[in-house]
């Protein structure tokens, strides 16, 4: 082999440890508004996620297990935020916008733990609901603390198990094409698509692992949901059967926008070779789901609002 051969496969492979996101910064005369957009999403998801999760723990009334999924669905959240926003906004301003391939791990790892642990959350928040509205009389004795114990415990226990066997995957990848990610943070797919090893393996264990929790997560929504809809058209007054749809529907939207955007993105066929989608679909998962969480499930609850005005009375 030729020194000048050496040469290149020395640059080829100096090319794994570092990449360019490009994401948002195509259009450079945006800058500063997409700047000031990405900051006061950031703030808001943040303050209201961490103040939701501060409400339910020093609100003793709160203690149970509805709002214990809640705060841990907002604590996610939060993590999810964390880990994708403050990277977007300091790549307004940086010049070469670099992430290490450790950093793209690290940042994989932490939306995919967010995002594992969130479908669990929901699912276990949608069965606690459909014990509740459709059994009453059970509900303190089948959602016992060691229940929602176990449940809390096993949807983070979930939530670490899935992204470790991913971020374990991306080991026996080389990636020495281009360096440019187009997309906003380091998601696995984009970087299948710069591995010059075939990537077949990873794109199957995402297919089987993705794909089971979320087909497993939505299967216990969707029979929850519907038992809870049977309940409530059986009511007989019309004024409380308003407001248990409009609840639940506003609940299922969120539940449905999110687990859509994932499906979409990671178990749809040919979804590593179809990058034009990436970033309008991601948004919703990474973006618009954590900003409105905290609204949907709390501004909505009279429980919720009842604490933050005895908090807001006692300042």
């Amino acid at each position: 082999m030729s020194t000048e051969t050496v040469d290149m496969t020395e640059d080829n492979l100096s090319l794994t440890t570092e990449f360019i996101l490009i994401g948002f910064t195509n259009h450079p005369e945006l800058k500063t508004l997409l700047f000031l957009v990405f900051l006061t999403i950031y703030l808001i998801t943040m303050v209201g996620n961490l103040g939701l999760v501060a409400l339910i723990v020093t609100e003793h009334r709160l203690h149970t297990p509805m709002y214990i999924f809640l705060g841990n669905l907002a604590l996610m959240d939060s993590c999810c935020s964390s880990a994708i926003t403050p990277k977007i906004i300091q790549n307004f301003f940086s010049k070469d916008r670099m992430i290490s391939l450790y950093e793209c791990m690290a940042q994989f790892y932490f939306l995919c733990l967010a995002e594992a642990a969130d479908c669990f959350l929901l699912a276990a928040m949608a069965y606690d609901r459909y014990v509740a509205i459709c059994k009453p009389l059970q509900h303190h004795t089948m959602m016992s603390q060691k229940l929602y114990a176990q449940m809390t415990a096993g949807a983070y226990t979930a939530g670490n198990i899935h992204p470790a066997i991913h971020v374990g995957f991306l080991f026996r990848l080389t990636f020495c094409r281009s360096r440019q990610i187009n997309h906003f943070f380091c998601d696995v797919l984009p970087l299948y698509r710069l591995s010059c090893v075939d990537p077949f393996i990873n794109q199957l264990m995402i297919l089987i692992f993705a794909g089971s929790v979320l087909v497993f997560t939505i299967t216990i929504v969707i029979i929850s949901y519907l038992f809870i809809l049977f309940t409530i058209f059986k009511m007989k007054s019309k004024e409380g059967k308003g407001k248990a749809l409009s609840t639940c529907a506003s609940h299922f939207l969120s539940v449905s926008i999110f687990y859509g955007s994932l499906l979409f993105m990671y178990v749809r066929p040919n979804s590593v070779n179809d990058e034009d989608k990436d970033i309008p679909v991601a948004i919703f998962y990474t973006l618009v789901i954590p900003l409105l969480n905290p609204f949907i499930y709390s501004l909505r609850n009279k429980e919720v609002i009842n604490a933050m005005g005895k908090i807001m009375r006692n300042l």
